[in-house]
């Protein structure tokens, strides 16, 4: 290594004669660096001193400071506020407390210690310019956080998926959703699996990247592909098949049954046709006032009723899956890449991209609260209840919009079907 210096050393006095951005203090042999210095001098320079990994740090001017907090804290306090709706609904609103949410409020708690426990410290490390100040042993705890929260909120999202595959293609054999203690063994078993995740770099198999300037998740190699598999890539993959297999449900229902309109195409994106889906809700609810004009047939009627399950759930969740695919993949791409192109030492990616995209992922955490409130009345009711300080009562006004919206749906035209 000494010999590395004497090489590079001549060749950073030649590169700064040359450019005139290093003085030779006099009687002294030290290099000073003017504030003009080049960055790859910098680079050198750091090389030189023995710094492992010259990280980037950026420099804001005061406007820029201000719009980047602005716009950081407004993300962090929407996704708090969006997030406490949830479990302030569900666990406070008697028609909501019911085991099939208790997925939704583990998803909330995920998505709510992201912002509270993750969100504020990213924030100031990018206001600073990407220098992280908290101190060496909070870099792990910071990681672990990081890791286990975004990781649940994740995992919860597929099971979810799961969850509701099963509930719409086995209503009768699938118990699971009216049965508290086995929907909480569920929600427990996603955080722990999530937890272990963590685990690793705590216990020496893989040590974070973590000094006065760095806090980085480890870049060793067999553990990017494990955490990265584990967190990301099979979940991911298990939602699409579900998504997948809830919409083929729906469309052979609506082709048993001969109901136009259902969208007959696939090669499409998911967020499309789940936003097709969710119009077609409207026009299905609809039917039973023409089954009871073609006989009342109690199978007609089952039928229909388990298709217009089909299509909600289908509609739910190809925006979820859209969402989350969208706001996920570029950073865990990114993730996945960095430690073979850079190495297990250092990110040699440019901070701003990792920055943008790791915002991106966050993103994920504040529009969950606002997908479901969309697809389900009853979490927008008491949305609105709560928001205008109108929370007495709530469970009543439930059952009103309820009832308001059955007669509401019987006095809708027929449409024609053909069966």
């Amino acid at each position: 290594m000494a010999s590395g210096y004497h090489v590079l050393i001549p060749r950073l006095f030649k590169i700064a004669h040359e450019s005139g951005e290093v003085a030779v203090a006099a009687g002294s042999g030290s290099l000073e660096m003017k504030p003009s210095s080049s960055p790859i001098l910098l680079e050198m320079m750091e090389v030189a001193n023995g710094t492992r990994c010259a990280e980037q740090i950026l420099s804001y001017g005061e406007v820029e400071k201000v719009l980047i907090g602005g716009v950081l804290t407004m993300l962090t306090l929407i996704t708090i506020c969006g997030n406490l709706l949830v479990v302030i609904s569900v666990c406070f609103v008697k028609k909501l407390r019911q085991p099939s949410n208790y997925l939704i409020v583990s998803l909330a708690l995920a998505d709510l210690s992201v912002a509270l426990a993750v969100m504020p410290f990213v924030s100031i490390t990018d206001l600073i310019g990407g220098r992280w100040i908290f101190g060496k042993f909070f870099c792990n705890v910071f990681i672990a956080m990081d890791v286990m929260c975004c990781t649940a909120s994740i995992m919860t999202l597929c099971v979810i998926s799961i969850d509701r595959y099963l509930g719409i293609t086995r209503p009768l054999t699938y118990p699971v959703r009216q049965n508290g203690w086995c929907m909480a063994k569920m929600v427990l078993s996603v955080w722990l699996l999530s937890a272990s995740i963590t685990l690793p770099p705590l216990f020496g198999w893989a040590q974070n990247v973590n000094d006065d300037r760095v806090c980085l998740i480890s870049q060793d190699f067999g553990y990017t592909i494990y955490s990265t598999a584990v967190a990301f890539y099979i979940p991911m993959t298990v939602m699409l098949v579900m998504y997948y297999r809830i919409y083929r449900a729906a469309k052979l229902s609506a082709a048993k049954h001969n109901i136009t309109g259902f969208p007959q195409h696939v090669e499409v994106d998911c967020v499309t046709v789940a936003i097709k889906l969710q119009r077609e809700v409207e026009g299905c609810a609809r039917l039973p006032r023409l089954l009871r004009g073609v006989g009342r047939r109690s199978s007609d009627r089952r039928s229909i009723s388990i298709f217009k399950r089909e299509q909600k759930a289908a509609a739910t969740l190809g925006i979820v899956v859209g969402a989350f695919t969208v706001c996920w993949l570029p950073f865990f791409l990114l993730s996945t890449a960095r430690p073979f192109i850079c190495g297990t030492e250092c990110s040699c990616v440019p901070l701003w991209v990792e920055r943008t995209l790791l915002w991106l992922g966050y993103a994920n955490s504040l529009i969950n609260p606002f997908i479901y409130a969309f697809f389900n009345r009853d979490l927008r009711t008491t949305y609105r209840s709560l928001l205008s300080c109108h929370y007495r009562n709530i469970n009543r006004r439930l059952s009103a919009a309820g009832m308001h919206e059955a007669l509401h749906l019987v006095e809708r035209p027929e449409v024609v079907v053909s069966g």
